[in-house]
């Protein structure tokens, strides 16, 4: 792409894996010793992906989770009931690992409560108010929801067989419009990308205030292959990594300009 592609300013990043940190009240709860806590820090924390999604995005409409996804996995639903992985020990709180052993006891109601008061509810608190604030300047909102998958299927995952493409593209039945989805697989398939359509994995993540209520907030989750842009084995970046965030965000604002 010749010309400097930004995402329009109605758009907010969620950006709910980057982080690496673990309160020391949690990590005592942890089952794992170090060398095992920090293997499984590298298969499931999306390293980079801040940076990677973040070129042209104030940080003011970015939402970065505070906490690793072992802590509290702010992409789930807070009801367990709800969360279709609850079932593999992952739901809103994580009780077993990427290779479905135990991380750790499964917490009380009054320390569940606790976590998700502390770090989950701050946090969509947050995205709510980004997101109500665009509708109010821009009458409308896009939510990219950001993400990064192992190169190779890990045991928790529920499609452990399927392909693995470079570019997942999630959408959600009423917050992505078939216009939308199909300008984000043209932009990166015509970037020489190979692309899935949710899969290996599915869904995008909207605010539960606007969550099936309001068309005006549009959203499409994004996984990039990791293997794409980082060494897996270290999570040190590799290759050209700043030309590759351009390439990306260049697609998405691509997609999002004929989506209009």
């Amino acid at each position: 792409m010749t010309e400097r592609l930004t995402l329009p300013p109605w758009t907010v990043l969620h950006i709910p894996h980057d982080s690496v940190f673990i309160p020391a009240a949690v990590r005592r709860k942890f089952l794992l010793t170090d060398p095992e806590l920090d293997r499984e820090l590298l298969r499931m924390t999306d390293f980079w992906t801040y940076a990677l999604f973040g070129n042209g995005i104030a940080p003011s409409r970015a939402v970065v989770a505070p906490v690793n996804r072992l802590v509290v996995d702010v992409e789930r639903f807070a009801d367990d009931a709800r969360e279709t992985m609850a079932a593999r020990g992952m739901g809103v709180v994580y009780t077993a690992t990427s290779d479905r052993t135990q991380l750790r006891s499964a917490p009380s109601p009054s320390e569940k409560r606790r976590l998700l008061e502390t770090w989950y509810a701050p946090h969509h608190r947050r995205l709510t108010r980004i997101v109500d604030a665009l509708l109010a300047r821009y009458g409308r909102a896009f939510v990219l929801d950001c993400h990064s998958f192992a190169s190779r299927a890990l045991p928790y995952e529920e499609n452990p067989h399927g392909r693995r493409p470079e570019i997942c593209i999630g959408t959600d039945g009423f917050h992505s419009s078939p216009q939308l989805a199909a300008g984000a697989r043209w932009s990166f398939e015509a970037a020489g990308f190979d692309v899935g359509l949710n899969s290996p994995f599915a869904g995008a993540l909207t605010p539960m205030k606007h969550y099936r209520r309001d068309r005006r907030v549009s959203a499409l989750m994004i996984e990039v292959r990791r293997d794409l842009y980082e060494d897996e084995a270290s999570g040190a970046l590799i290759g050209r990594f700043g030309a590759f965030s351009r390439t990306l965000v260049g697609c998405l604002s691509s997609a999002l300009r004929q989506a209009d």
